[in-house]
């Protein structure tokens, strides 16, 4: 498995029209190949980004979806730059251990 982790710093008064924008596009990025699943995480502290994980099957199923129409469309209409506080970060991350639960 391999896992994208977008960390995003949305400013104050944003959050909600960050959130649509994910719930808008539902139903999308499923239809990818090699798509897992993706966790949009709300911070519990103001101070701290949302963080985006997607999971894959692996990460040319990641790159092949970064090349792709869907990912163009996705993010052909970016919100405003005053909705963000500062630079975002992406981690990329090949699992190596998993645990869940019977």
């Amino acid at each position: 498995m391999f896992i994208v982790a977008n960390r995003v710093p949305v400013a104050a008064g944003y959050q909600e029209m960050f959130e649509a924008r994910f719930r808008k596009r539902a139903g999308q990025i499923e239809k990818q190949p090699g798509f897992v699943r993706m966790q949009v995480l709300q911070p519990a502290k103001p101070v701290l980004p949302y963080v985006v994980l997607t999971t894959w099957q692996d990460k040319a199923s990641f790159e092949g979806w970064v090349g792709s129409e869907d990912f163009r469309n996705a993010h052909a209409n970016p919100m405003p730059k005053e909705a963000f506080d500062g630079e975002g970060a992406i981690e990329m991350h090949e699992v190596i251990i998993s645990a869940e639960a019977g």
